[in-house]
């Protein structure tokens, strides 16, 4: 019994139809793959037309109950003295940075003219009452004469009147004198109250022009309360709602660098500067120690406990357009949201904000060119920072 072998043709059949399902099981795989690398390189695409922000929070103002803002001391009182007669300074008695009580003499003013001028209304007063008791006299005659009808009434009356005439001269004239002696006391100036003397103007025989505020004259001297400064700061508009008098704040000086000093509160102006916008705040220092100086600068920290809680943003994150200024936050939807904001104080590299945003808003730190509102983006994730190694 003979085994027929297997047929050639038949084997061939079956290794081409295994190249082939091979060759189509390579086609389908590859047509796949490709199709899989390019749904993600859409996608990665796609991520990549989004932007990519960095947003972060508003946060709350370090210095949100805290208003620095520079300041200038003036002393309580402050007098500029000056001549109210003509003369020459015959001597001064108390030089710059002299302490003074009220009614101390500073200066003698010798007084030539006046007292020229004196003299001759005292003669005219001694003239004028001469001439008033010669009227007197026959003023009386002419009335005993009236009596024997020796003489008219007109007559009488004319020497009545000239009676009263010279009493009313002789009035004016003690008047002038007066005036004339009330001004030579003039040329003894004194202090007008306790302070110190702060500057000296003149000097012994200068030529002295009476004078006052509103002529060219010169003040001789400055008179300062300096136990006491008034110390003046403006503040702007959005705070002058938090400012109350009687309150504290406290503030340093560039004499004094590591020092801290107190200040009360006294009154504002009322009123708002149109040309800066801001009010006139006066406080009180206590000076007695002398270490301020009138015209003095000082770094004033005023406490305001109701603007606590204020928000403060990066200044990069702000929008300036033709709209006015904006922030661009970033909604649930991972949409851009602008919102118009007031800035209640710029700090240079943060911004206090009066209004416009919650605590909530996610702000975008550097928005870039052209970012719209509806406009989608990323949020960068922050980098995590490093595990410490343990050695």
């Amino acid at each position: 019994m003979t085994i027929d072998a297997p047929r050639p043709s038949r084997r061939l059949k079956l290794g081409g139809l295994l190249l082939v399902l091979l060759a189509i099981a390579i086609v389908i795989i590859g047509v796949t793959t490709r199709a899989s690398h390019h749904a993600k390189l859409k996608d990665w695409t796609d991520q990549q037309a989004v932007l990519t922000v960095n947003v972060s929070q508003p946060g709350v103002a370090a210095e949100g109950s805290q208003l620095i803002l520079p300041g200038r001391f003036e002393a309580f009182a402050r007098a500029p003295i000056y001549a109210r007669v003509s003369g020459y300074l015959k001597s001064w008695k108390v030089d710059i940075g002299g302490t003074v009580k009220a009614g101390q003499l500073l200066a003698e003013v010798e007084t030539p003219d006046l007292d020229q001028e004196l003299l001759q209304a005292k003669a005219d007063l001694a003239s004028a009452q001469a001439n008033v008791s010669l009227a007197e006299t026959t003023a009386k005659r002419w009335q005993d004469m009236l009596k024997t009808q020796s003489i008219a009434r007109q007559e009488v009356d004319e020497k009545l009147g000239d009676y009263k005439s010279k009493q009313a001269l002789v009035k004016a004239a003690e008047a002038n004198v007066q005036r004339l002696q009330a001004l030579k006391g003039f040329a003894s100036i004194v202090a007008p109250f306790d302070g110190s003397v702060t500057a000296r103007n003149t000097d012994t025989g200068a030529l002295i022009n009476a004078g006052s505020s509103g002529s060219t004259a010169q003040p001789l001297f400055e008179v300062s309360n300096t136990r006491k400064l008034r110390l003046y700061i403006n503040v702007p508009q959005n705070y002058v709602s938090h400012i109350r008098a009687g309150n504290k704040a406290t503030f340093n000086v560039p004499e004094y660098p590591e020092g801290r000093f107190e200040a009360t509160i006294q009154s504002t102006s009322g009123a708002i500067n149109a040309s800066s916008g801001t009010t006139l705040v006066q406080l009180l220092v206590d000076n007695a120690a002398g270490k301020f100086l009138p015209g003095g600068f000082a770094n004033v920290n005023v406490q305001l406990k109701e603007a606590a809680g204020i928000l403060s943003i990066p200044a990069s994150a702000l929008i300036f357009d033709q709209n006015g200024l904006k922030v661009a936050t970033v909604n649930a939807d991972n949409q851009v949201s602008l919102k118009t904001i007031i800035i209640a104080r710029d700090l240079g590299k943060t911004l206090e904000i009066q209004s416009g945003l919650t605590a909530d808003d996610r702000v975008i730190e550097n928005p870039p060119d052209g970012v719209v509102e509806g406009d989608s983006v990323n949020i960068a994730t922050a980098p995590e920072a490093p595990k410490a190694v343990n050695k």
